[in-house]
């Protein structure tokens, strides 16, 4: 393409820019190809599916009219993209079920604070030279975690992140400078981000094997323990993985360590909470959730189960804390608790973070985060929502959750679709449904042969229940001549969850 030089250089030295010809740099091109998924690109031996192509359907940006300021034809014309594009978004919002995103929020009050530029960079304990920023606010979220993960005030240190990869990125990079020769070992169903830090920071990295659940597979830790027994150990811990929302024992975990050799000095444990690390302090607490295998008795305005924790299942939700030898702990804010940005929360050790920090002049500050500058306004975000619904309302909003999870899993198989949820999960992983359109229309996350369901507390039964009849209708027609059969997911969530022809009868009996 021509370059286009559009300034003009004067004797005096000084620069003025020219007219400028908008049509001399605006050339229609070709749209450039997706790249398609090379041969290791597949699941099961099936072809992964990428999206459409943006440039396809974009919104461009045009240069104003001469006269747009006084017709005001260009502000017309933003609004009504504007008002098309809250429509589409309305319409997308009511079939939204694959993806942990709780759409169910409103921060109408918070509309008086869009026309500043808050920007926390810098250590959130310390104040910049900045002045427009929300650090009262970031730290008393983080008070409000550090609690919840019972680590006092003075023990720990985090900041509120971008998203749950920046959590991941920050507590496993802590963990390579307390270890700068240790190996990360993850699951194989941990989230992408985990091997994506391991690629960043050129770290040696095991994967795991997961049993049938999701879950990290401690025999086969151990092995690939032994087999590197003279390096330090830095684990990522799911506290629910991306497709099955399984939940490593983190207990066992530990105890396959110390089995293994590894005393505490020896060991980093990352736990990437992205979506269940706030919902699993809640599952076995007092409740109105009574789970219908479980009768508690009442007594004169007294219940007798207040003391008692809750069971699903019959397995007792694991307890993340920092009294236990972990390293950090990171959560999504915009999963569970609802937030209309990408966020997150990174608490590790003030002991580990001075291996990260550096005094920078220029901020006044300390810098010891992955982002230089950070969003201000999503701990004001978090720290509304915190208020409003306290840890009392997150509990029930899980028991909601985990009844409407049930309820679908049940659903389903009474449909005779296979289906499986892990105890103490929200995750309804089923088979894929044959076509595409269907998978695009309620935003379903695939994988394979599976696809799943993630209920969050936007997530009413009545959406449940359009879905489940659309799903169940076009079924009718994907598989009505019998030349086509449901797929056998059985090696994805086990014989006893998968209704195919072959495994109906023992999921029946």
């Amino acid at each position: 393409m021509e370059v286009v030089d559009a300034v003009s250089f004067h004797v005096n030295g000084k620069a003025e820019v020219e007219d400028f010809d908008i049509s001399a740099v605006v050339h229609p091109e070709p749209l450039p190809p997706i790249a398609a998924a090379e041969n290791g690109d597949k699941q099961n031996g099936r072809e992964i599916v990428l999206g459409k192509n943006v440039h396809t359907t974009c919104l461009e940006v045009t240069e104003p009219e001469a006269n747009d300021e006084f017709t005001g034809d260009k502000e017309a014309y933003m609004a009504s993209v504007l008002a098309r594009y809250r429509k589409n978004l309305m319409e997308r919002t009511k079939y939204h079920l694959g993806y942990p995103y709780n759409l169910d929020f409103d921060y109408g009050a918070l509309g008086q604070l869009q026309h500043f530029s808050i920007n926390n960079l810098g250590d959130p304990f310390i104040e910049s030279n900045y002045g427009v920023h929300s650090r009262q606010f970031e730290v008393g979220v983080l008070d409000w975690f550090a609690r919840l993960w019972e680590i006092k005030k003075n023990e720990y240190w985090g900041y509120i992140t971008n998203c749950g990869t920046e959590g991941n990125l920050h507590g496993i990079l802590v963990g390579r400078e307390v270890f700068p020769d240790g190996v990360l070992y993850a699951s194989r169903e941990s989230h992408y981000s985990v091997f994506k830090a391991a690629r960043m920071y050129r770290m040696d990295c095991e994967k795991v094997d997961c049993l049938i659940s999701g879950e990290i597979d401690c025999a086969d830790f151990k092995a690939k323990l032994l087999a590197n027994k003279d390096k330090p150990a830095i684990i990522n811990v799911n506290i629910g993985t991306t497709v099955k929302g399984a939940v490593d024992d983190l207990d066992l975990v530990i105890q396959t360590l110390e089995e293994s050799g590894f005393s505490q000095d020896r060991f980093y444990i990352h736990c990437d909470g992205a979506l269940f690390g706030l919902m699993m302090p809640f599952v076995k607490r007092v409740s109105d959730f009574i789970d219908p295998r479980i009768t508690f008795v009442a007594n004169v305005g007294v219940l007798v189960f207040s003391a008692l924790f809750i069971f699903v299942g019959g397995k007792q939700a694991p307890k993340v804390t920092f009294k236990k030898p972990i390293g950090s702990v990171s959560v999504s804010g915009h999963k569970f608790v609802g937030c209309p940005m990408p966020c997150g929360v990174q608490i590790t050790r003030m002991e580990h973070i001075d291996v990260l920090s550096s005094n920078v002049e220029y901020l006044a500050s300390r810098d010891a985060t992955i982002m230089g500058s950070r969003n201000g306004h999503a701990p004001i975000f978090l720290w509304y929502t915190l208020n409003r619904k306290g840890y009392k309302g997150f509990q029930k909003e899980v028991q909601k959750c985990l009844r409407n999870a049930h309820y679908l899993k049940d659903r389903l198989h009474d449909a005779g679709i296979s289906a499986m949820l892990n105890e103490l999960s929200s995750t309804v992983v089923f088979e894929r449904p044959l076509d595409e359109e269907f998978v695009r229309r309620w935003q379903l996350a695939c994988q394979g042969n599976i696809a799943h369901v993630v209920v969050m507390p936007s997530v009413t039964i009545e959406k449940l229940d359009d879905f489940l009849n659309e799903l169940v209708e076009k079924r009718s027609t994907w598989y009505r001549d019998g030349g086509v059969q449901p797929p056998c997911i059985a090696a994805d969530v086990g014989c006893e969850n998968c209704v195919c022809a072959l495994h109906k009868l023992s999921v029946l009996s």
